[in-house]
């Protein structure tokens, strides 16, 4: 005996169907050695961007990749540090997001990508940063959003790669980087 099957049955599965695609989804952004994948591309819109500390700047049309990952944690963990101000009219957009304050340049802080930021869980917590021979400790203000981008809000700079520790002026100055060596340096990090 047939049964049959009514709209609102109909309109269950298609939910039921559609959440678990979504599941799945986020759960592709890692592949099966455990690296971090693009989870999409966000269409660039150019808009008045900061320039300072060479800030990458949105083009209108460029596709971005996207990541909610970022590489898995180890004891030091590699990344690429890059600079920004989290002073008021500095690069850096926005007040801070774990403090809602701005920080001078002075300050030793940090933005992590996306996953390292753990939707919060390293929210003013110290990181050690190793480089050039030298280890730092800074503060964790802010997340470098690996999804977000290309808006007013993050000053129309793309979203971050899935691998950087964004640094003030004064970690660069802490591990002793000077010059022409400011930019993207490989570093390693660990959670305190």
């Amino acid at each position: 005996m047939a049964t049959a099957t009514t709209p609102l049955t109909g309109s269950f599965l298609i939910l039921l169907i559609t959440s678990n695609l979504n599941l799945c989804s986020s759960f592709r952004s890692y592949s099966l050695h455990g690296q971090c994948k693009p989870s999409g591309f966000l269409r660039g819109k150019s808009g008045h961007c900061n320039r300072a500390h060479d800030s990458d700047c949105c083009k209108t049309g460029k596709k971005y990749p996207q990541f909610r990952c970022s590489p898995p944690l180890n004891g030091d963990t590699r990344a690429t540090m890059t600079i920004n101000s989290f002073a008021e009219g500095g690069d850096g957009g926005g007040r801070s997001e774990c403090d809602n304050q701005w920080h001078k340049d002075s300050e030793l802080v940090v933005a992590l990508s996306t996953g390292w930021y753990d939707s919060g869980s390293r929210c003013l917590k110290n990181v050690r940063i190793n480089a050039n021979g030298n280890s730092v400790l800074a503060k964790v203000v802010d997340e470098c959003d690996s999804v977000h981008g290309c808006d007013k809000e993050h000053d129309f700079q793309p979203p971050c790669p899935n691998n950087i520790v964004d640094a003030s002026p004064a970690v660069w100055k802490a591990l002793g980087i000077h010059g022409s060596e400011v930019g993207d340096y490989q570093i390693t990090w660990s959670d305190e």
